[in-house]
């Protein structure tokens, strides 16, 4: 299956307790949404996952029950599984928004068109989404802050993206 029709919701961090719940990351806007996408299927399309949220721990991660996952030794096996969905099974964005997915791979333009790079990956370490360019030019990784100002035009239909980056960033 392409990954082009699936979009990674979240990641299974390791067991919770001893009757095979999970910690669970989710990526999605709302975290509790995950669960309400129908069955989640591991990256390698071989084993499918009902979820069901049973709580939050202290630092807020969801525990999860996932289905047919009942020791803490299952869930431990887990641990690091990425959790997909069809992309046609979420909803369609406001013109403003984009999936990380969609993000991943564009290149990436200053204004006056020199390119930059290309999305490596899109983080969020808690301040807002950055997004991580890699290019020939470039000494070492550029986190470019996925703002309005920094990043005026995401055109996914050429696989662009012009920045106007913050001053010495590039």
């Amino acid at each position: 299956m392409s990954d082009d029709t699936r979009i990674c919701l979240g990641a299974i961090a390791g067991a919770f307790g001893v009757h095979g719940d999970v910690r669970l990351k989710s990526f999605t806007a709302t975290p509790e949404d995950i669960a309400a996408y129908g069955p989640l299927e591991a990256e390698d399309g071989a084993r499918r996952f009902e979820i069901a949220l049973t709580g939050q721990t202290a630092k807020g991660a969801l525990i999860a029950r996932l289905s047919d996952v009942t020791t803490k030794e299952q869930a431990d096996a887990l641990r690091g599984v990425r959790l997909y969905a069809e992309r046609s099974r979420l909803p369609a964005l406001p013109e403003d928004e984009f999936y990380h997915a969609d993000l991943i791979g564009l290149e990436v333009f200053d204004t006056g068109g020199a390119a930059l790079g290309r999305v490596k990956a899109v983080l969020n370490h808690g301040a807002g989404d950055l997004l991580e360019v890699h290019g020939p030019g470039l000494k070492s990784t550029v986190l470019l802050p996925f703002t309005r100002e920094a990043v005026p035009t995401v055109d996914l239909a050429a696989g662009r993206i012009v920045t106007d980056p913050p001053e010495g960033l590039f």
